[in-house]
Parts: C-alpha cells; structure tokens; sequence
C-alpha cells in the first residue's frame, strides 16, 4: 500500500505538525504546561482552521506566558485587555476567558492530587478494531468524549465541549485517527 500524509502535505509548518506532533502524548512535567498548551490551543482552535493556530503558536506561547498555569491563573482584567489587543494570538474573549479559568481549574485538580492527564486517560475509549480510509468517516465526537468534557466541565474547565474534547483526544494520542496508509499511522 503507498503511503502518504493525511493532512497537512505542502505546508511546511503543518506537516511538521502531523508528522511529529499530532497524536502524541505531550512530556510529563508536574505542572502539565505542555498538556496545558495543548488543550488551551485547541480551545482556540473552534471555529477555525488548525493552521491558523498553528501559524499563531509562537504568539500564543509569548502572550501566554510560555502556558505557565500558574502565570496565566494569575491573570486579572489588564491581562484580558493587553491579550484582546494582541495581533499575535486570536482574539476572543470567551476563549482568552476559558483559558485562564482553565488554569485555574488546573492549578485546583493539582491542589486535590490530581492530574490533567488522568482525567484525559480516565476516558480514552478502547482501541478501534480497524483504521478508516476518509476524513468523513471520523467522528466529530464520541461517547468518551462526550464524558470527558462533562468531567472536565464540573471540574471548572470551560470552552471544552464534547467535539473540542475529541480534537483533543485526537492531538494527543488518546486515539489514532491517522488515516488507513498515512505514513505515521502506527
């Protein structure tokens, strides 16, 4: 069978994206930034295509504070003001809002010993018997994701709707959406 990329072929900046990045688990770090980025990214990311996040990645991390939770949980009404002038990143307030009442909604799960990435791999579904060969034939969200984000939700995390949950599940390595012959399909 020949190979090829499900996405992202003759962009330089997504190609690296889908060959390195989606569908990898994030590093561990005992305040979950990188799984923090993530989740925030594609909380941004609704709406909109994944390539203009991508191409604002950089902004994001820099206004952001480099996705510090403890930073951006730390963040008032001049920092919502500084962040919806800011050209680098997308601005929205409900989802500069979310982002930081995520923070905060992480920094309270650390506080009651617990992790993001538990609660991520409380709801990963079971392996899928076969890959599928179409973009339309994967779904924009699933029973476990549906779950993730009513868990997440109690937990104070906002912008996390069940089709958000699943692009995060997705970029994450929860599940393998890669299509059937895509050279990174496992």
């Amino acid at each position: 069978m020949e190979t090829f990329r499900c996405f992202g072929t003759g962009d330089a900046l997504y190609e690296a994206y889908h060959d390195n990045e989606w569908g990898v688990p994030p590093s561990n770090s005992p305040d979950e930034h990188e799984l923090f980025e993530r989740v925030s990214l594609e909380a941004f990311q609704s709406g909109l295509a994944w390539i203009t996040i991508l191409r604002k990645r950089e902004g994001f991390r820099a206004a952001f504070a480099g996705f510090d939770p403890a930073a951006v949980a730390a963040f008032d009404e001049g920092d919502v003001a500084r962040l919806m002038a800011d050209v680098g990143i997308v601005r929205n307030r409900a989802k500069i809002a979310s982002t930081i009442a995520n923070a905060r909604a992480l920094l309270d799960l650390h506080e009651r010993g617990h992790t993001l990435a538990d609660v991520f791999e409380a709801h990963r579904p079971p392996t899928r018997a076969r890959r599928v060969s179409r973009f339309d034939q994967v779904p924009a969200s699933t029973p476990e994701s549906t779950a993730l984000a009513k868990d997440l939700k109690k937990r104070g995390f906002r912008f996390v709707g069940p089709t958000t949950a699943y692009a995060a599940m997705q970029a994450l390595g929860y599940v393998d959406d890669h299509l059937e012959g895509c050279l990174s399909a496992a």
